[in-house]
């Protein structure tokens, strides 16, 4: 069998649904020990920075929130788009689940930089490009959790709700490249494929810890939905009546 042939059985949800009951144990146990050593490594480890003091904690849980808000973003219009070109029911499945935890990231970059922006700025709130365009992407997740919870037919649901998703996608290079493109009082990247970082070793590692530590905790809880979801959808199937019966569709 060949490695294709074998990505392709987990579109069976079924499949899926066992797959991603193997990998959740281990996912929240890496996000859990991540997290632990991430907040240890920026509380207690990482120095206080030269001009911004002590509030500039705040970037270790505000950047990884807002880089899952972005990614999680074309994760979900990927797998909204595969599941209305291809009807499989399994990527449309793994949109709606993704989009829960999209919004979640959305809302805790938004309020995470509020409390980094007063006193950086003296302000809680400004109307600055990057606030602005995360604030449309947390309409975007919430537009489409609404849409596709609205119509009740699964087959009329996906599509409209990957037709909405794809469309947004226009936003994220927006909100990644609103720093070059306009004058902002946001700060620039501190971190760049094409130049050296512009902060300590020690904030370097700590913000990669919980890079991952969010990175583990998003696919532990997508999975975790999804499996849900694939109970819910796939209800009437032998294979669902089967786990009932042996109780274990938990």
């Amino acid at each position: 069998m060949t490695r294709t042939h074998r990505f392709y059985t987990y579109a069976a949800p079924s499949r899926f649904y066992a797959l991603a009951g193997r990998l959740l144990p281990g996912l929240w146990l890496l996000a859990a020990g991540l997290a632990a050593l991430g907040l240890y490594l920026a509380f207690f480890k990482a120095p206080t920075d030269a001009t911004q003091g002590q509030a500039y904690r705040i970037l270790f849980i505000h950047v990884p929130a807002a880089w899952l808000s972005m990614l999680l973003y074309l994760a979900l219009a990927f797998w909204a788009a595969i599941g209305w070109a291809f009807k499989a029911r399994m990527a449309s499945l793994l949109a709606r689940a993704i989009a829960p935890t999209g919004a979640g990231f959305t809302v805790i970059a938004l309020l995470s930089g509020a409390l980094w922006g007063q006193p950086s700025w003296g302000s809680w709130w400004v109307w600055d490009a990057r606030l602005t365009s995360e604030l449309i992407l947390l309409f975007l997740y919430l537009g489409y959790l609404a849409l596709v919870h609205a119509i009740e037919d699964p087959q009329r649901a996906d599509p409209a709700g990957a037709l909405l998703a794809l469309v947004g996608v226009v936003n994220v290079p927006v909100i990644y490249f609103s720093v070059r493109w306009w004058n902002t009082l946001h700060q620039g990247a501190s971190i760049s494929l094409t130049a050296a970082p512009r902060m300590a070793e020690t904030m370097l590692q700590a913000l990669a810890v919980m890079s991952l530590a969010c990175w583990a905790y998003a696919f532990a809880v997508i999975f975790t939905r999804a499996r849900g979801l694939i109970l819910e959808r796939e209800h009437g199937s032998a294979w669902v009546q089967a786990l009932s019966k042996k109780g274990q569709a938990t």
